[in-house]
Parts: C-alpha cells; sequence; structure tokens
C-alpha cells in the first residue's frame, strides 16, 4: 500500500474541495495516484469538476509585450506581493518583458538575452536584483503567439503598471480585414479568455485523451443514478455538449453579450473588418498557476529557534 502523506491528502482536498477522509480514502484506493484520486472523488460526486487545479500561490509578475502579428508573456516570481509592487522589481520585469518577442518563447533565450539597461544578461540581472531587493526571483516562463497575416491582441489583468499585471492573455487573429478591428475585437476576446479560460479553440483540437475521460466519469456518474444504458448515453452526450459549452472557445458564451457563442462574435467581427478571421492560437497565464507555496508555520519557526 502506498504511504498516504498529509501533504497528499491536502493537495487534493484544495483541489477537489472533498472531506479530507474522503481524500485520504480516495488516494488508498488509487495507491497515492492524485490524478486517479480526482477521478475516483468526481465519480463518486464528492468533488466539484478539478477547476481549483493551478491554484494561484505565488508573487510575482506577468509582463506583455505585443508587436503587430507577434506577441509574448513572461512570469517573473517573487516571494512576496510586496516585492511585487516595488518599482525595481516592475523595471526589472519590464526590461525583461522587451526582449520576450525576440526570444520566441524560449525561456533559455530569454534568460540568455542582454538587457540594454545593465549591458548584462537577464539571467546576471536577476541576480544582481536578488541582490539589491533581498528577495529570491524567477523567471519561471514566456510564451508566444504569432500569425502570418493580421494580429496578435492581448489583455493584462490586475494590471499594476503598463503591461504588467496578475494575468496576461494573447490571441492571434489570422485575417487581411482592418487591423482596427482586428486589435479592438481582438482585445475583447482576450479579456473573454481570462474570464472564462477555455482549453482549446474548437472541440477538435481538444485532447482525445482529455474527452475520453471526461466521457468515463460522466458515464460512471449516470451508472450511479440506476439509469438504464440507453438513457446514460444520452445522458452522457448531454453533458458533454455542456462541458463543451465550458471548454471550448468557439462554443463558450460570448461574455460580452451572452446571447451570442464566440463564434457568433467572430462572425460580427469579420463582417467589421471586411474580412474573414480565422483564431491563431491564444495563450492564457495566470501568476504562479500550477506553484505549490508552502504554508507559513509560525508555531513551528517559534519552536526552531527555542530548541
Amino acid at each position: 500500500m502506498a504511504d498516504i502523506s498529509a501533504a497528499m491528502v491536502k493537495e487534493l482536498r484544495e483541489r477537489t474541495g472533498a472531506g479530507m477522509m474522503d481524500c485520504k480514502k480516495a488516494l488508498a484506493e488509487t495507491s497515492g495516484d492524485l490524478e486517479a484520486a480526482v477521478d475516483a472523488l468526481r465519480k463518486k460526486g464528492l468533488a466539484a469538476a478539478a477547476k481549483k487545479a493551478g491554484r494561484t500561490t505565488a508573487d510575482g509578475l506577468i509582463g506583455m509585450a505585443l508587436e503587430g502579428s507577434k506577441g509574448a508573456l513572461v512570469e517573473v516570481n517573487s516571494e512576496t506581493d510586496f516585492v511585487a509592487r516595488n518599482e525595481a522589481f516592475q523595471t526589472l520585469v519590464g526590461q525583461i518583458t522587451a526582449l520576450s518577442v525576440a526570444a520566441g518563447g524560449d525561456v533559455e533565450a530569454l534568460r540568455g538575452a542582454t538587457v540594454p539597461e545593465t549591458g548584462k544578461s537577464v539571467a546576471d540581472s536577476i541576480s544582481d536584483a536578488i541582490g539589491k531587493i533581498g528577495e529570491n526571483i524567477n523567471l519561471r516562463r514566456t510564451a508566444m503567439v504569432a500569425v502570418g497575416s493580421g494580429v496578435v491582441a492581448g489583455y493584462v489583468h490586475q494590471q499594476s503598471a503598463p503591461g504588467l499585471g496578475r494575468m496576461g492573455v494573447l490571441v492571434g487573429l489570422q485575417s487581411t480585414g482592418d487591423a482596427g478591428a482586428l486589435e479592438a475585437f481582438g482585445k475583447q476576446l482576450a479579456m473573454h479568455i481570462a474570464a472564462a479560460n477555455p482549453q482549446s479553440v474548437t472541440v477538435a483540437d481538444l485532447d482525445p485523451a482529455l474527452v475520453e475521460r471526461e466521457r468515463n466519469i460522466f458515464a460512471e456518474q449516470a451508472r450511479a443514478s440506476g439509469k438504464p444504458e440507453n438513457i446514460i448515453e444520452k445522458m452522457v452526450e448531454g453533458r458533454l455538449r455542456k462541458f463543451y459549452e465550458e471548454s471550448v472557445l468557439m462554443e463558450q458564451t460570448w461574455v460580452m453579450d451572452t446571447d451570442k457563442k464566440v463564434k457568433d462574435a467572430l462572425a460580427d467581427a469579420a463582417e467589421v473588418a471586411d474580412a474573414e478571421i480565422t483564431i491563431g492560437g491564444f495563450v492564457r497565464m495566470a501568476l504562479g498557476e500550477g506553484i505549490v507555496k508552502e504554508a507559513d508555520d509560525l508555531a513551528a519557526e517559534v519552536a526552531k529557534l527555542t530548541t
């Protein structure tokens, strides 16, 4: 039997909202496999659809750079929100962000790029900043969106300085239409993505393994209700449609007008731009997602000091 630690139970509880004993039992039944335990709890109706995964637990800033048909995002982490609001830290993140498009989404290339203001590499500039600010700083990741023709638009949520905030979204609009119309719609679409958090542009773009996983979970939930197989199949298809409406960008309800879907808003924008528009990709980057931050234990710290 796998050794189930308190940390594993805590993480499963945070991801699913299920009770502690239910989480411990699910981990025991799945030999400590966290993902399998999430599925087991969902099948039993003891967990919400894992929407708490990747919750923001680290501080710092997301930076966004736009250059016509290209755009890039970077995440630079600090230990505290206090440092994230520090002018020197914001200046550093701005300098790194300015180099991000040229790095093409390659974090190692970005670390090696030269910061004009310091004459040093990004990595060395970060090391210098750590010494001055007195807190650990890390360039965690970068991502890029580019289109052959058209625009890459973006949106920064909870902006603390121009192009810097706690979430950034880029969306590429492939089109030969009016650039101004494309940029206006692109910003609206980026705001929608920030709010709705889609997993793919179309149903066809979804990972087949993810779709099959959801199908199996829905089927197990339906069987638990005692319904016959022919009814179960209809229930599963209905729940899959709802899953698509929640997870697929083109099928989502348009946040700017809830009487429309995103695909309808895209068609309207194409008329305004006087050319067909296709979505060439998007990136949504939220600060600290996927990072597990150790909770402070004041009692333990005091105990260390007194022993």
